[in-house]
């Protein structure tokens, strides 16, 4: 953007500034640390001049919104045109207590829904299951069966609003449900929109829940690809998420790099089965985390949108700019939620969330600050999405697109991110023998991320440890007594009132559909068939969660015992 007169004279002054005016000022006072970083400790210099983005093409690099490479966002009047999607997380008890939420937040002004589960359902089981016993409804609500989705959604339309399930082992199941809720609605398939997270190789990377191995879990995933690409076109079948990956205690340049490697494999794997990608890839979404260091932050979502948008189109042929167009949601940092001073938390969110609209993201969830202690109260729920709609309404912060491009920091910090989450792709692809797919299976196979992530956290710790890494709260500005705010808490009668609604679905539904439907089921499996079909019918007949991912089990058998943790 530069010509070569112009970087020579910008150096010339540079080094005049250095000797003149800066050298003079270190000697007397010095600066606050010996080293400045990232919280992923890349380091980060004292002063970006033209000269650190020297080699940046405007048109290739940067370009304009909604057009490639889409560095700077991937509509043209992004939030002018629309703000980002305010999606809050909300799940506990039973369906008649999220409904309750779910109400709740649609009055308060959210724009989308997002479903937390219990873990029993997050692992497939049943609420009377033997490992389901004082599990159920604490973490999320339960879902064992179309009747529970059925209340979950009672008095709301299904086309009226946009709702994402973060679940992923049983993912499948629950998609099934909500397609089957759609037709009990009387909705068309195709005007169904919502997102399903369902991403099973960074549960097998980062987040470690899973319940068949690897390879055939991958396979589930791309027939609920194939499924929604002709049955639900305005669905995302897999929301390919860094969050967990950075929760774990990745650094930004690794979330990225394996989230975007993961996102490749599964576009490998759909084009092996001779889906054509310009068929599919519109309909694919990503999910990163917004942690405490800004620019790096925001450098590392316009990163994402330009290695996306080249590789979509140089190493898988994509045409349609849908293709190529990285879209993602963002959920602020629960690993920086501190559990002292938990007020602290609301400060942490919002410049975390603020990072996230000005890398551009398309949806958005902000963390409500007692999250550290429980699941978040109500009214900690609506500060967290107050703190959206102040960001959205008064800061100006949504009527600028891409305001930091240009920026010389900004733009170096891209550059940088770029490089070094390239490095890692290319890496992995090589271990795959040419093949991302088979480079991310064998990375999950030889425990390369897990390795890398546990470096980098305990790297972290190190320097939160050594008071390297402020933690305000924890190891500086601490206080003698802390207040701890009103927590919500999950009564012991949900189980019980779960469990009751169990036997009675049980009693009520016909059980030669069940039997014949679970047959379906188990052969397609058997004969290598798309099972989103089979599962469709099988919630129909209100067969529960556990009895199909049962079938699954019996087929490719529990992965915690292949690996020996059962």
């Amino acid at each position: 953007m530069y010509d070569d007169a112009d970087l020579e004279k910008i150096r010339e002054s540079r080094d005049r500034w250095e000797d003149d005016t800066l050298e003079p000022v270190l000697s007397a006072y010095g600066e606050r640390k010996d080293r400045f970083a990232t919280v992923s400790n890349l380091e980060v210099d004292r002063l970006y001049t033209p000269d650190d983005v020297a080699d940046t093409d405007f048109d290739t690099d940067l370009g304009m919104p909604g057009e490639e490479p889409f560095t700077r966002g991937v509509y043209p009047t992004m939030y002018r045109g629309r703000t980002w999607t305010m999606r809050q997380f909300a799940g506990f008890g039973t369906a008649e207590e999220t409904n309750e939420r779910f109400h709740y937040l649609i009055k308060e002004g959210q724009t989308g829904l997002s479903t937390a589960f219990d873990m029993p359902s997050l692992m497939g089981l049943d609420s009377d299951h033997p490992m389901s016993d004082g599990e159920v409804g604490k973490e999320g609500v339960a879902v064992d069966t179309l009747r529970d989705m059925e209340i979950l959604f009672d008095g709301i339309r299904v086309d009226e609003v946009s709702t994402s399930f973060t679940i992923n082992p049983s993912a499948a199941v629950i998609y099934a449900m909500y397609i089957a809720l759609a037709d009990k609605q009387g909705v068309p398939r195709d005007q169904v929109r919502g997102t399903l997270q369902n991403d099973m190789l960074k549960e097998f990377i980062a987040q470690k829940e899973w319940v068949i191995p690897p390879a055939p879990s991958l396979d589930v995933v791309t027939d609920t690809i194939e499924f929604a690409a002709e049955e639900t076109p305005k669905w995302k079948p897999v929301s390919i998420s860094g969050y967990h990956i950075r929760e774990a205690g990745s650094t930004a340049v690794q979330e990225l790099a394996f989230t975007l490697a993961d996102g490749f494999a599964y576009v490998e794997d759909a084009m092996d089965r001779g889906l054509d990608v310009d068929d599919f890839a519109p309909q694919l979404s990503f999910f990163f985390n917004s942690h405490n260091s800004f620019f790096e932050e925001i450098a590392k979502y316009r990163a994402a949108r330009r290695i996306y948008a080249r590789v979509m189109s140089e190493w898988y042929g994509a045409e349609l700019d849908a293709s190529k167009q990285l879209k993602f949601h963002t959920q602020t940092a629960g690993q920086s939620l501190t559990a002292q001073q938990p007020l602290n938390n609301i400060i942490r969110t919002t410049i975390q969330a603020l990072a996230g609209v000005l890398g551009g993201t398309q949806s958005l969830h902000t963390n409500s600050y007692d999250e550290a202690l429980a699941l978040p109260s109500e009214e900690a729920v609506r500060v967290a999405l107050r703190t959206q709609q102040i960001i959205a309404d008064e800061s100006g912060a949504a009527d600028i697109i891409d305001p930091l491009g240009g920026s010389f920091a900004v733009e170096a910090l891209t550059d940088e991110m770029e490089e070094k989450t390239m490095e890692y792709i290319t890496h992995i692809k090589e271990m795959g023998g040419g093949s991302v797919r088979d480079g991310v299976l064998e990375g999950i196979d030889q425990g390369y991320f897990q390795r890398e992530i546990q470096e980098a956290s305990y790297e972290y710790q190190k320097r939160v440890d050594k008071g390297e890494e402020i933690v305000v709260g924890v190891n500086k500005y601490k206080l003698d007594e802390e207040v701890e705010p009103e927590l919500l808490h999950v009564s012991d009668e949900v189980q019980e009132k779960q469990l009751t609604r169990l036997a009675e679905v049980k009693a009520e539904r016909d059980d030669e559909e069940v039997e014949a439907t679970l047959s379906a089921l188990d052969e397609a499996i058997e004969n290598g068939e798309n099972v989103m079909p089979a599962i469709i019918d099988a919630v129909k007949a209100y067969v529960t969660m556990g009895e199909i991912m049962d079938v699954f089990k019996q087929h490719y058998g529990a992965y915690s015992e292949k690996i020996g943790l059962a």
